[in-house]
């Protein structure tokens, strides 16, 4: 086949993702506090931005034309409604990243605003004009003093750790949920095939980024149990022999000092067992407690859902988490006015389109939490009204698909933000849930209401008539909730509920105790 040169003409779509943008989109999963950090910077920055403690609108100078059109390229007016997955390697080319979630248009939110009061939902959003807060992104400035003092907790670890060993950004969406499912002390709290249906993802892709998780380090972090957070340290340390498996199998043996069982099943002498043990002993059991501890905050709700006096919803977002700031135009316009140099005029100009694109995209931040909340609220109705048991199995992709949104954005808008309820303040990641298969001719069954359930039955259980796994499974299939018996043991171990066991051992001393004291 010959070779030649030729020049093609081809038409192609894309989108440019720029700084302003790509901020825009960071900003959604910035809690209330983190976005209130960034504002103190950007105050400080900018100096056309200013602190609104009143609610006195910007004034703008006589004859002045507001600049917020000029400021905001036309490109970026229309990125919200754009395909991005069209667009989207090419986005990764330039980048080296696949963001691709979006805001919605202020069009869209009406009308979602709209669509939700005939579901009996009132929206309420303040009027404010919102700017962003806390360091910068994308090689801003940064404070190096700062960085030094600062403590690495275990989950900023290990996600840098994750954007190393992959560049597939569907694995580090996947993985940025794993790790935010891992306790201080480093083990996976979250069931793997929950989390596999409230990302609407197969289970072996949340096996193969959890394979990735478990490989970061340190050592053992990412496991289930004891006994595979061991193994994944000695497997780290190529001790992981079929005698050392089998050992890690049964720690209960290992716990009652049953030498004599441990040999049989090991398969070694007392010289070897001894050696193993040893072995088990210098291993870390929580090998998250190395890193600092996330400091305790106060779970203050971004959003507020009341019953109204109809029977309806009402949902507003909580002012005092949103920053308030202003564009000064009046300022503006006397310095643009003394502005000589070139430099001076591109300085003003970018500040003046940084300020207002920056209070543009956090009232857009807004309205999407908003839209997400309202339909959050829509589809589990029954929890705001009846109470856990009534919890429905929901993933991104229900909530995603309902408000014409990607799954991403959705992902982003629930992280690190709660709403607040009658029955408490709640995380929006806590109202997914997996789905929990019924008997013939019923509704799937939310995996926390299934969870609810089983801990109502132990908490009543008589001593005389303690629930074993097998009770239980009945008990659940009886009330049309089709569910295995290992599927039972995982929840009541994930509450720390003891076998049944121990509790009627637990509740026969109790009586014992009582009866001794009378």
């Amino acid at each position: 086949m010959a070779l030649s040169h030729r020049m093609e003409v081809r038409q192609a779509q894309s989108l440019v993702m720029t700084p302003q943008l790509l901020q825009a989109i960071k900003l959604l999963q910035l809690s209330h506090l983190e976005l209130a950090s960034y504002v103190d910077a950007e105050l400080e920055r900018n100096p056309f931005l200013e602190r609104n403690d009143g609610d006195t609108p910007a004034e703008t100078p006589p004859g002045a034309e507001p600049q917020a059109a000029e400021a905001v390229p036309e490109t970026a007016e229309s990125w919200y409604s754009q395909d991005l997955e069209v667009s989207r390697d090419s986005m990764e080319a330039k980048l080296g990243t696949g963001l691709e979630n979006v805001f919605e248009d202020d069009g869209p939110v009406r009308a979602s605003a709209g669509a939700a009061a005939e579901d009996g939902l009132s929206v309420s959003t303040p009027l404010w004009s919102g700017a962003q807060g806390g360091g910068s992104f994308e090689g801003g400035e940064s404070d190096t003093m700062a960085t030094l003092s600062a403590e690495v907790d275990l989950h900023s670890h290990l996600m840098r750790q994750l954007e190393l060993i992959t560049t597939d950004q569907r694995q580090r969406l996947i993985g940025s949920f794993l790790i935010d499912a891992i306790d201080e002390a480093g083990y996976l709290e979250e069931d793997l095939v929950g989390l596999a249906e409230r990302l609407a993802i197969p289970l072996a892709a949340a096996e193969e980024v959890l394979n990735l998780v478990q490989g970061l380090e340190p050592a053992g972090v990412g496991a289930r149990t004891l006994a595979e957070c061991l193994a994944l340290q000695l497997k780290e340390q190529n001790r992981l022999d079929p005698a050392m498996q089998a050992l890690l199998e049964r720690l209960d043996l290992v716990a009652r000092r049953d030498l004599a069982a441990l040999k049989r099943l090991c398969g070694v002498d007392d010289e070897d067992l001894a050696d193993m043990l040893v072995e088990i002993k210098r291993l870390d059991p929580k090998p998250g407690r190395a890193f600092g501890a996330a400091p305790v905050e106060t779970l203050v709700p971004d959003v507020f859902v009341r019953a109204a006096l109809d029977g309806s919803w009402l949902i507003e977002l909580n002012t005092d988490t949103l920053p308030r700031v202003l564009v000064n135009q009046v300022y503006y316009a006397k310095v643009a006015r003394a502005a000589k140099s070139d430099t001076d005029k591109s300085f003003l100009s970018d500040s003046l389109q940084s300020a207002n694109w920056l209070t543009r995209s956090l009232e857009q931040r807004a309205k999407t939490i908003l839209k997400v909340a309202s339909e959050i609220v829509r589809q589990q109705d029954g929890f705001f009204a009846r109470g856990v048991a009534y919890l429905r199995p929901l993933n991104l992709k229900t909530i995603a698909d309902a408000i014409g949104m990607h799954e991403s954005t959705v992902s982003r808008v629930t992280s690190n933000k709660s709403i607040g309820t009658s029955r408490g303040t709640f995380e929006m990641k806590y109202f997914f849930s997996a789905s929990i298969a019924s008997t013939p001719g019923g509704e799937a069954h939310s995996a926390e209401a299934v969870r609810h359930r089983i801990r109502r039955m132990i908490e009543t259980e008589r001593a005389s008539d303690v629930l074993s796994d097998d009770a239980i499974v009945r008990k659940l299939r009886d009330d049309g909730i089709d569910i295995a018996r290992r599927t039972v043991a995982k929840y009541r171990e994930s509450l720390r509920i003891p076998s049944s066991v121990e509790r009627r051992r637990e509740k026969l001393e109790a009586m014992g105790t009582a009866a001794a004291s009378r």
